[in-house]
């Protein structure tokens, strides 16, 4: 009984590293992807933050988020301004990424610890960012769903992405009484902004 135990928890043991192990080497080819865009000196900025949007878009699980992020708000709105929300959210969270990204494009990076959770289904692979001034700590979190990967969250530094958006976001809305509408116009003069910053 003993030895099919530890049979057992080999097993598990050995099927959880493995997934880790995969949702890591997934990850690295989609950093590397936005990386490399950034090393090629003849790409546009605007075909570079487009690449970086593409595979963000592709990527992260956006709509899932974007309705996480919206709270209250989602229930209220009709299916055109949800329609309009998730394709703002999905610009507005590319646009942060590729900034935050711009920024640690030409340090060097290394995948560490990477750990499964086995309750939630969930890879949490730390990334270390290397720069002139120590180390930056950032980890995703990654979910496999029907035979994809999904980014669901990223942490910097402990702080997650997505709660600081639903944070930041319901601010907003309070102001707005809880109108996706209202939010989705906010959010598109936003996003212009940000991209008008980036692509000059």
């Amino acid at each position: 009984m003993k030895l099919f135990s530890i049979i057992i928890f080999f097993i598990f043991f050995n099927t959880q590293q493995i997934s880790a192990n995969e949702a890591s080497n997934w990850l690295k080819k989609e950093i590397d992807i936005i990386l490399n865009s950034y090393k090629n000196t003849n790409m546009s900025k605007e075909t570079r933050f487009l690449i970086v949007e593409d595979t963000i878009n592709y990527n992260f699980a956006g709509a899932g988020i974007a309705k996480f992020v919206a709270g209250d708000s989602w229930v209220l709105a009709n299916k055109e301004n949800k329609k309009k929300y998730i394709k703002l959210f999905k610009r507005h969270l590319a646009l942060n990424i590729s900034s935050m990204m711009e920024g640690y494009s030409h340090q060097k990076y290394q995948l560490k610890n990477t750990d499964f959770d086995s309750h939630s289904k969930v890879s949490l692979i730390e990334m270390e960012i290397y720069h002139d001034n120590g180390s930056l700590t950032v980890t995703w979190r990654v979910k496999k769903s029907k035979e994809r990967y999904y980014i669901i969250d990223l942490l910097v530094a402990n702080i997650s992405l997505v709660i600081t958006k639903r944070s930041e976001f319901n601010s907003m809305l309070k102001n707005i009484n809880n109108s996706l509408e209202e939010l989705n116009i906010l959010l598109e003069q936003q996003n212009k902004i940000s991209y008008d910053k980036i692509i000059n």
